[in-house]
């Protein structure tokens, strides 16, 4: 029996090791990305020019940090600045995310194309989103 509980253990501390080995830990981030995200803010994040807004490299996350969430779900007309460029292109939200989702898709921008954004915490999300002003 003690064999059995050390297999276990070394099993289960292997699965972790290999777990944290992961290059992209926001895996789900990534696809809810490339599914509501990408198809303006481009697969690296770059923007569209002087349309859409830049995500790599992007000030306007760590200057913004609170409405972030509030931008995924519900949009924004107004414009604003990133990196010192005006963007007045209006961005619709997307209303069917979850706020699991959302965290997900900002904590994998927010880690991404040299952005270095602290992990958002689900509460976080929470709160953010229960302040927006729409």
């Amino acid at each position: 029996m003690p064999n059995r509980a050390l297999s276990f253990t070394v099993h289960f501390l292997l699965l972790l090791l290999i777990s944290a080995c992961q290059p992209n830990p926001y895996k789900q981030g990534e696809r809810l990305y490339k599914t509501n995200c990408a198809n303006c803010h481009m697969d690296n994040g770059e923007g569209l020019g002087a349309l859409i807004p830049p995500l790599a490299g992007a000030d306007y996350l760590e200057k913004n940090r609170e409405k972030l969430p509030c931008l995924l779900r519900y949009g924004i007309k107004d414009s604003i600045v990133v990196n010192g460029k005006i963007y007045a292109e209006a961005m619709p939200g997307v209303a069917t995310l979850s706020d699991v989702q959302i965290a997900n898709i900002l904590n994998y921008v927010g880690s991404t194309w040299g952005n270095d954004i602290d992990p958002y915490r689900l509460d976080e999300i929470q709160k953010h989103l229960g302040s927006c002003a729409q």
